[in-house]
């Protein structure tokens, strides 16, 4: 029997991604998971806050909160999302993720990946910022001198190169938007609808263990309109 492989296509500044790290979480307890990063706000799609800008992303992030439990802390809420000088910027965080899993395999990137949510979301922090991305590799656990020299070697060609991956393996698959969960196993690619899980982790655990090779199976519900971030922004 094949052994299944999740593929994970996300965005670092993709909410609903946000929403969906405990479903991520549960899917490392029982098979592989493969991070795909798809550069949402990088190159001129990057945004600086502005009033405005917080006035649209917040009702999104409330919606995202209610339904996926995930929490946004007011260091984002009322810190972040009030500082003006603050740029949205994919591109650093990818290219964090990618130099995490270059020094220790996919399950660092993944590390990497929920450290740098919870900085974002919980803490408020800047995530494109070079020298905050090197404190949270060192978070995980990380040595410094070696990560930031990953850094410095994936950054620019590598990381587009990576995004042109990412989002060619989203429209192989027929996704939509961030994030889309592929399932590959005996070479088959697979999208697993996501959104009905969303806040309930067990449920999601038992759609997993349909699979074969990961556990029992059991009742899965389906979901038919899942929430996501398209791969040129979210919407509330």
């Amino acid at each position: 029997m094949t052994a299944p492989t999740l593929h994970y296509i996300h965005d670092p500044l993709c909410g609903w991604c946000y929403g969906a790290a405990p479903l991520v979480r549960v899917a490392r307890s029982m098979m592989t998971v493969q991070p795909h990063a798809g550069g949402m706000m990088t190159g001129s799609a990057r945004r600086q806050i502005s009033p405005s800008w917080r006035q649209f992303v917040l009702p999104h992030d409330r919606r995202i909160a209610q339904v996926s439990g995930q929490p946004f802390g007011e260091a984002y809420t009322d810190g972040l999302l009030n500082d003006t000088t603050v740029m949205l910027d994919s591109g650093p965080p990818i290219t964090a993720v990618l130099a995490a899993q270059a020094l220790a395999g996919a399950d660092a990137g993944l590390d990497m990946l929920s450290r740098i949510q919870q900085a974002h979301y919980v803490e408020g922090r800047r995530i494109a910022d070079r020298a905050t991305l090197s404190e949270l590799a060192a978070a995980i656990g990380l040595d410094t001198d070696a990560f930031n020299a990953r850094f410095d070697e994936l950054e620019g060609a590598a990381t587009q190169a990576h995004i042109a991956e990412s989002l060619s393996l989203l429209s192989r698959v027929g996704g939509g938007g961030f994030p889309t969960f592929v399932l590959e196993q005996a070479g088959k690619l697979t999208v697993l609808e996501m959104g009905a899980y969303l806040g309930q982790p067990e449920a999601w655990q038992a759609r997993l263990a349909q699979v074969p090779g990961t556990g029992p199976r059991e009742q899965a519900t389906t979901d038919i309109n899942p929430p996501f971030c398209g791969i040129d922004g979210c919407t509330p």
